[in-house]
């Protein structure tokens, strides 16, 4: 990873070479939210994930000064949940459902001689879904993301910026569709020591009135999260780390009789722990496992995550 602020023009060989030897994604941001269908309920609070849960390890950690480049990461998620947290904070055995959550991701990184120690990128992003519940199962594509990121360093162990993305109202079934745009916006932070890393980020989810043809509007609350991942580099390969996440949604209005949706806000902490694998010098694979702590008004969080990463 990029530990300073380097001057412009570094060669592609001699990046690739620094981001195998220091476990290479910096590059990786994952710049949107398993958040496919949060708030897809007009009616409750749904939240089966907690946004931005599908960041890993060096998420943050990214480079300045550099040869444009490209990145292609594939995301994944299974979330079994089979309890669900209600109003009062208690789990109860009802309003669970099991979903496959995936997100395709085209990246390119560039910097700007006019612009200097200042990195950029632009992100495309195709979320995927599949939902088992109530003896029921669909899947298709859901809206698409995209937006873009900059950041610079502070010091040389260190990287803060901001990305904001938005997310379009469309899907290949009207159960994938939320009908509604979404601003997604956060700040995004990281530091490195000898042996560990942290990163981390603060951010929201604004969303549009969601208009339907012979249907109520409604506003969807707008939702606050915070992800943090510290890490140890217990070895160039293998990178084991612990996670942190946490959402709190405000309750849905109802836009056409002026009222908030009973039960519709809701929050979680869930927490988790991985294994990063750089696996080449292009390659790296991370995987995870998370369950919730605490809740009110939305599924357990029980999910297995994985992120597989190209560069090129």
């Amino acid at each position: 990873m990029v530990r300073s602020c380097r001057r412009p023009f570094i060669s592609p060989s001699t990046l690739l070479k620094s981001l195998y030897f220091m476990d290479i994604f910096y590059i990786r941001r994952a710049a949107l939210t398993v958040f496919l269908t949060a708030i897809a309920s007009v009616t409750t609070a749904q939240a089966a994930d907690v946004p931005l849960a599908i960041i890993g390890p060096h998420e943050y950690d990214l480079p300045v000064d550099f040869k444009p480049f490209n990145v292609l990461v594939q995301y994944g998620d299974g979330n079994a949940a089979g309890l669900s947290y209600n109003s009062l904070g208690q789990r109860k055995p009802e309003g669970g459902s099991h979903t496959w959550a995936g997100m395709t991701k085209y990246v390119h990184f560039r910097s700007f001689d006019a612009i200097p120690h200042v990195g950029f990128a632009f992100e495309v992003i195709q979320t995927e879904s599949y939902v088992l519940a109530h003896g029921t199962n669909y899947g298709g594509l859901g809206g698409t993301i995209s937006g873009p990121a900059v950041w610079f360093k502070p010091n040389k162990n260190s990287t803060f910026g901001i990305q904001t993305f938005l997310q379009t109202p469309s899907g290949t079934r009207e159960s994938l569709a939320t009908h509604y745009w979404s601003n997604l916006s956060s700040f995004m932070f990281d530091y490195e020591w000898k042996h560990f890393s942290f990163d981390g980020d603060v951010g929201a989810i604004v969303s549009m009135t969601k208009h339907l043809d012979g249907q109520h509007s409604y506003k969807p609350g707008t939702t606050f999260h915070s992800n943090l991942r510290f890490s140890w580099k217990a070895h160039r390969v293998v990178e084991p780390f612990l996670a942190f996440d946490w959402q709190n949604t405000a309750a849905t209005r109802d836009r056409t009789v002026q009222n908030w949706i009973d039960n519709s806000s809701s929050r979680e902490v869930a927490m988790g722990g991985g294994v990063m694998f750089t696996l080449t010098k292009s390659i790296s694979l991370t995987t995870r496992y998370s369950h919730s702590v605490e809740g009110r008004n939305t599924p357990e969080t029980n999910a297995y995550y994985m992120k597989f990463v190209y560069l090129w």
